[in-house]
């Protein structure tokens, strides 16, 4: 158990959020970019899109994404399963469908989903990690893609075959490609966690090392102060 103080409150959590992802491997070797995907959406006059994605613990995969140029708004929260059990002891269980998810609003003439996809396969999770995200198991834990629609779903399935075929990881890519699902936004006091508690034992060894990552992978694509969402998911 671990006790998470934010929002000015302080609660204790029982099932351990741990989403080390792609750094486990990244660790073991020199840090590289996975290759930017080689189909890429072809979008002419959008200025907005969102994206959602799976990636182990929220706290982490919002982290990385709040640095991202062009990103506006990163929230955590659940995809998967109804409005009734976007709770977060209840996803907890494993038993809801839902994923722990980041909702990425993002300016498309800034940064493309494709490479919205390139970063969450290079920094901020490890896809080859069926329902866990290191020693996170279950499915609430699972790596996945919830295309908002087909162009979407045509550039992500378009990329996982392309690193696959490359044999860029030692292991096939698990992640699952999804139509699209409502997002219901997690507890206030899960946003902007890993960003406003930095001090935090947990944060400073699995979470702030994924945003160190994107600023060395990504210098052009990632920026210092992050987009913050104050009282998001209110």
């Amino acid at each position: 158990m671990r006790t998470i103080v934010g929002m000015g409150v302080v609660l204790a959590i029982g099932l351990l959020c741990i989403g080390s992802g792609a750094l486990s491997v990244l660790a073991k070797e020199s840090v590289v970019a996975v290759p930017a995907p080689v189909v890429n959406e072809q979008r002419q006059e959008a200025t907005t899109e969102t994206a959602v994605l799976a990636g182990g613990c929220f706290w982490g995969v919002q982290a990385v994404f709040q640095h991202v140029n062009g990103v506006s708004r990163a929230v955590s929260g659940y995809a998967g399963g109804s409005k009734e059990d976007a709770v977060y002891e209840v996803v907890s269980s494993g038993r809801t469908g839902h994923a722990e998810s980041v909702e990425i609003t993002f300016d498309p003439r800034v940064v493309s989903y494709g490479t919205i996809l390139q970063i969450f396969f290079s920094v901020a999770h490890n896809p080859t990690e069926l329902n866990r995200q290191g020693p996170d198991v279950g499915s609430q834990y699972r790596s996945a893609i919830f295309a908002r629609d087909n162009e979407q779903r045509r550039v992500a399935e378009a990329y996982i075959d392309q690193l696959n075929k490359a044999g860029v990881y030692r292991k096939r890519i698990v992640t699952q490609i999804n139509g699209a699902s409502p997002f219901y936004p997690a507890e206030a006091y899960h946003q902007d966690y890993a960003t406003l508690h930095p001090h935090n034992p947990y944060i400073a060894m699995f979470d702030l090392p994924k945003v160190e990552a994107l600023q060395q992978l990504f210098p052009a694509a990632s920026r210092a102060k992050p987009v913050l969402l104050g009282k998001a998911g209110q």
